[in-house]
């Protein structure tokens, strides 16, 4: 492992996996996943987080060659999932004399896991202080982003925040760990967002209130759990994430279907064409093909909704349910959405996907197009037009 260093006496320690397929065995990781980890060697030594058990072997020799020999005092657990803490337990057995500092809550559950006497817990509250020399560490509880226990780290020296799984994302890093020597808004602004959107969304008004708490602080590096350490420019993250917490979206429709033979689909791309005839961006997906993680990052992304479903077993499809319910889990807001479907009998897939549509959080602007049988041109021609208008003046 190459020692890379982010600033006096601060190296970064994490690795990157590209075996996994799942993150928390539900989210694709076609481009991998790193799991960032950071030591600050000074008077006292500190590790902030540690990384997956199992993704590198070389994790504790690492930190002891940094070390040179000099003892690690301290272990910062920020979060207590997994992906950051499953090599707990190691550290200790490596560095017997190492004290773990985490919150009330982080103590309970390290108990859950780990069997740890209580003289190895430093307990700290929201603020407090921990000099290490040099450096000052200072500790800022934002719970439930986005677990209840998470906390950040800020070091008060180089202005360095050590922020968890806020302001990351998928991917390894590829080369540099850096945001100026990477190409983020080509690589890695996608995958940062679908991590936002399926992961950290639903606590957005969590995000909100940490972003409060934060206000004011001089931040020069911001060095998060997963993903890119930015210091080239952190203010790029901190608007992207602000923008993002706060539910903004730009022009543009999701129009997702399900469909069994054919005429849901055909529905849905003649919508989609006098959506684009209109000047409308469309990202357009077939829930039974495209991940449901891919599918709720656009729609955090954009504005407006289209959620069309052939009829099944009286009621909608079930892969279409299955996006509706994530849809509720996450629950993004002021989107505009309008519903379309096909059926040969009694239009269940319709108004199953009408009826649900509170649950999402969100109000079906204008009337639902349905057809009956096969989707033909003379069924669509005037309705689909009117549909789309009505759809339109509500976006």
């Amino acid at each position: 492992m190459r020692d890379v260093c982010i600033s006096k006496g601060i190296y970064y320690m994490g690795v990157n996996d590209r075996r996994k397929h799942l993150f928390e065995n539900n989210w694709p990781l076609p481009f991998g996943v790193s799991y960032n980890s950071y030591l600050i060697k000074d008077e006292k030594s500190v590790l902030i987080d540690t990384i997956e058990y199992g993704s590198n072997d070389n994790f504790l020799n690492h930190i002891e060659r940094i070390l040179a020999g000099a003892p690690l005092d301290y272990l910062v657990v920020n979060h207590m999932e997994p992906d950051h803490s499953s090599m707990i337990e190691c550290v200790t057995r490596r560095f017997p004399n190492v004290k773990l500092i985490g919150n009330a809550q982080t103590a309970k559950i390290l108990k859950l896991y780990f069997n740890l006497p209580d003289e190895s817990i430093m307990i700290v509250k929201d603020g407090e202080t921990i000099s290490l020399g040099e450096h000052t560490l200072s500790f800022h509880l934002i719970p439930w982003v986005h677990w209840p226990e998470t906390m950040v780290t800020y070091e008060q020296t180089t202005q360095t925040l050590f922020s968890c799984d806020a302001f990351g994302g998928f991917g390894t890093l590829d080369g540099s760990i850096f945001d100026d020597e990477n190409d983020f808004e080509g690589h890695y602004k996608s995958e940062m967002l679908r991590y936002y959107s399926n992961i950290v969304g639903k606590y957005s008004g969590m995000v909100q209130k940490a972003f409060d708490k934060l206000s004011g602080v001089p931040i020069k590096t911001i060095c998060p759990s997963h993903g890119l350490v930015w210091r080239g420019n952190p203010g790029r993250v901190l608007e992207l994430y602000s923008k993002w917490c706060n539910w903004e979206s730009e022009k543009g429709v999701v129009l997702v279907y399900a469909s069994m033979y054919g005429n849901t689909e055909q529905m849905a791309d003649f919508i989609g064409r006098i959506l684009g005839e209109k000047g409308i961006p469309v990202r357009t997906y077939d829930v039974s093909k495209t991940h449901v993680s891919y599918i709720l990052s656009d729609i955090w992304k954009y504005k407006g909704l289209i959620l069309g479903t052939c009829a099944y077993n009286a009621q909608m499809h079930p892969m279409m349910e299955h996006l509706c319910n994530e849809i509720k889990l996450i629950a993004p807001k002021n989107k505009t959405l309008s519903i379309f479907g096909s059926s040969t009998w009694n239009g269940a897939g319709v108004k199953a996907l009408v009826k649900y549509a509170p649950e999402m959080g969100m109000e079906v602007s204008g009337t639902p197009l349905e057809i009956m049988g096969s989707a033909t041109y003379d069924k669509l021609a005037q309705s689909a037009e009117a549909f789309v208008d009505e759809f339109v003046k509500s976006l």
